[in-house]
């Protein structure tokens, strides 16, 4: 991709109530565009990035044998209230058509897959099943806030499974446990603690969360600095600096987290309100077993904003940036560059390059340093057959062959 031929460009303004570190820098950068609080357009950087959150999300959901669909947004009354969660639920947006029928957009998809499941599930044998989408949804915030961490609208994950018993649901709930501490790992997201919580509106049950560490999260958290232990405060009888209960060897530490991760034990919940039964091998009618699974698609992009950038700018890791390679040409190295940018794309290395010739080097050192991509490599008349190389979380920079640049991916 060219710089001169990007739809979005980086600003000099932005507006005054973006507060938040993942707010201001994912605007001032062209990834995205606030079209109203809690409200925005991904623009090509930005969508991009989620494209590629997804397509990790997608990797590790199939492998534990979790099967994609696409549920509508658009859910009728009669389902809501099938589900008991029309009323009394003060995030769901309510809409009435032309024909005075009632919808809601869809928060959450339990009133949705529910009914679908039952007509495929009737015998243990077609059990257990696990299905997933990745889907915007919507929530009326009273107040939507911190960028793309707490919107109106936003990307979410969200997966369902049907089990025969409990000890059946715990054993592929123990299985998801790991496979999201794999997927936030492979965006860098290595300082993530799975907490207990309340179910809320999904059940009376307890659920789990998954907190990444960082002082701009909203979730107050006692954590272990040593063990996997953590509680969110609100329900630890732990106080800081005591040893851990779980270990006996960590202390235990107050501080924040984001979550971009959450799981619930459903139990017979929604199959119990749709009637959803299996016959089992002994012949007798039983109810089906549910958990459900979300991940904030979009909001690990506010997370990984929040926790890896500096003065000036973002820090993508590689598993999820937009591209790979930010190619910058000065006086004299126009020619040499292009060829560059032709010989990275033929590797399959996704290259951004800054091609404007009307702007000085400053300008575009600076952009880059805002974009974010892991590497930058530059081209002018001092660099002649070579390249400067400099990774953006570092401060030196080299000058290597071009061969050599290329081997570094």
């Amino acid at each position: 991709m060219k710089y001169s031929h990007l739809f979005a460009k980086t600003k000099k303004s932005i507006p005054s109530d973006a507060t938040a570190v993942n707010h201001q820098l994912l605007l001032k950068a062209g990834f995205i565009d606030q079209l109203a609080a809690g409200i925005f357009t991904w623009m090509p950087l930005g969508l991009r990035v989620l494209r590629n959150v997804e397509s990790i999300v997608r990797e590790e959901l199939n492998a534990i044998g979790a099967q994609e669909v696409m549920m509508p947004a658009l859910i009728p009354k009669g389902n809501w209230e099938e589900g008991g969660r029309w009323n009394g639920i003060d995030i769901l947006f309510k809409m009435k058509s032309q024909t005075d029928k009632e919808y809601g957009l869809g928060f959450s998809h339990e009133e949705v897959v529910t009914p679908l499941a039952k007509q495929y599930i009737h015998s243990y044998k077609d059990l257990p099943v696990s299905i997933y989408q990745i889907q915007t949804k919507f929530r009326d915030e009273l107040r939507a806030k911190s960028g793309v961490l707490r919107g109106r609208e936003f990307g979410m994950k969200d997966m369902y499974s049907f089990h025969v018993s409990l000890d059946d649901l715990h054993e592929y709930y123990d299985k998801v446990i790991q496979t999201y501490f794999a997927i936030f790992s492979r965006m860098g997201l290595t300082k993530v603690k799975m907490t207990e919580a309340s179910g809320g509106s999904f059940t009376k049950k307890h659920s789990h969360e998954f907190n990444v560490l960082t002082p701009a999260g909203e979730v107050d958290l006692a954590y272990c600095d040593n063990c996997s232990f953590a509680e969110n405060s609100e329900l630890s009888t732990h106080i800081e600096g005591e040893s851990c209960p779980s270990c006996k060897k960590g202390t235990l530490v107050v501080g924040k987290g984001i979550e971009v991760g959450n799981i619930f034990d459903l139990g017979t919940r929604f199959s119990d309100s749709f009637k959803v039964t299996f016959t089992d091998v002994d012949g007798t009618i039983k109810p089906v077993v549910m958990g459900c699974y979300g991940i904030g698609t979009t909001r690990i992009i506010g997370s990984v904003v929040e926790l890896f950038h500096d003065d000036k700018g973002m820090i993508w890791p590689e598993s999820i940036t937009p591209f790979h390679v930010h190619l910058i040409t000065l006086p004299g190295g126009v020619e040499k560059g292009e060829k560059i940018y032709k010989e990275l794309q033929s590797k399959g290395i996704e290259v951004l390059w800054d091609d404007r010739n009307d702007v000085s080097a400053g300008v575009k050192f600076a952009d880059g340093d805002l974009i974010g991509i892991p590497w930058r490599f530059v081209v002018s008349s001092k660099t002649g057959d070579q390249v400067e190389v400099k990774k953006r979380s570092v401060t030196e920079s080299k000058v290597i062959s071009i061969e050599d640049a290329i081997k570094l991916f």
